[in-house]
């Protein structure tokens, strides 16, 4: 059976006409699966039994579901969701003084083999729906109210998987989200992370969305990126500033670059002066993250001091950057580490 979320509320609309039912029908049972986040026939209780009968015979809702749950020391909850067709993936509820981010993935697996991150030893399977992924936002918008008493504030596509390899299906998921008739939330609280896929990008730019972009640099010139991000060869550092520069005039959202240190690798005083360059070229900031050990990569975190060193000098140079603390690393929930190793 056809899964009902896949269908558009014009589709609900005629679907609902041709069995004879009042069309506003339609819009009920769209609210029940995208405001109400519905996922069971029985729960739409404005409904009568015998259309509800009726779309049960016709439909399936086939929803993500939550098997395993474990809790970090610092508060972050890592989740292994379960997929209708049984593949696992995993997404990140990460608290905040002011904020609760849900870390959401858009593929099982992934196709890209960035050699610093976990997700990058999977096979990508298959692409997520938009259900999928908006299924994984309100569970791990349960979490929040549960464990912290307060809603759901963000939500970053930094999961499993490039999300601009399943471009369809996230643009949907996020429209779902953000749209007043479904979970209302603002698309300035959505960032979308991107290992550079240039021809993507600028269209993202030609579809003028909202939400904010974030580029995995980690390398600011070609030999260096070339060795740690294969994407690289295909996308290197010019075609990425012609499609930032592009997004940017479209949209006027300022981009963040993220750059994980690795020691000896990217943390030398010249690595930090490529990325001055790079910033001149492109209007963005930069968050430096840690590098949080993943089994089967040969790289270490910089030390603190060096790292600091790194991140005064960017700042001295008129970049403004932010060093972003990982969390969850005793549970594997870090950033790189999503692996589904609990499978």
């Amino acid at each position: 059976m056809k899964d009902i979320r896949t269908l558009t509320l014009p589709e609900l609309t005629i679907w609902f006409k041709e069995q004879g039912e009042p069309t506003f029908r339609a819009k009920q049972v769209y609210s029940w699966l995208w405001q109400k986040s519905a996922v069971d026939f029985n729960d739409m209780t404005n409904l009568s039994l015998e259309l509800r009968e009726k779309l049960k015979m016709s439909f399936s809702i086939l929803p993500v579901q939550v098997q395993k749950e474990q809790f970090s020391n610092d508060g972050t909850i890592k989740s292994v969701f379960v997929l209708h067709d049984n593949h696992l993936i995993e997404g990140v509820m990460i608290p905040a003084d002011d904020r609760a981010t849900a870390c959401v993935s858009s593929q099982v697996g992934c196709s890209l083999s960035c050699k610093f991150c976990a997700t990058g030893f999977l096979k990508r399977e298959r692409n997520l729906e938009a259900a999928e992924i908006y299924d994984q936002v309100v569970l791990i918008k349960k979490q929040a109210e549960k464990s912290l008493g307060r809603p759901l504030t963000n939500i970053v596509f930094m999961g499993m998987g490039e999300p601009l390899l399943n471009y369809s299906n996230v643009l949907q998921a996020i429209e779902k989200i953000t749209s007043p008739e479904g979970l209302g939330m603002s698309p300035k609280r959505i960032t979308v992370s991107t290992a550079g896929i240039a021809k993507m990008i600028k269209k993202l730019g030609d579809d003028q969305v909202k939400f904010n972009l974030a580029l995995s640099l980690h390398a600011a010139n070609d030999e260096k990126r070339d060795t740690i991000m294969a994407i690289n060869e295909h996308n290197n550092i010019e075609a990425l500033v012609e499609a930032l520069n592009y997004f940017y005039d479209k949209t006027k959202n300022k981009i963040t670059f993220e750059y994980i240190l690795l020691n000896g690798v990217n943390d030398h005083i010249q690595d930090a002066q490529e990325i001055v360059e790079l910033c001149r070229r492109v209007p963005a900031k930069v968050n430096i993250l840690e590098y949080n050990k993943v089994e089967g990569a040969d790289f270490s975190r910089t030390d603190a001091q060096r790292r600091d060193s790194f991140v005064s000098y960017l700042e001295k140079k008129g970049v403004t950057a932010n060093i972003r603390k990982s969390r969850g690393k005793d549970i594997d929930a870090a950033c790189g580490q999503l692996a589904n190793k609990s499978k």
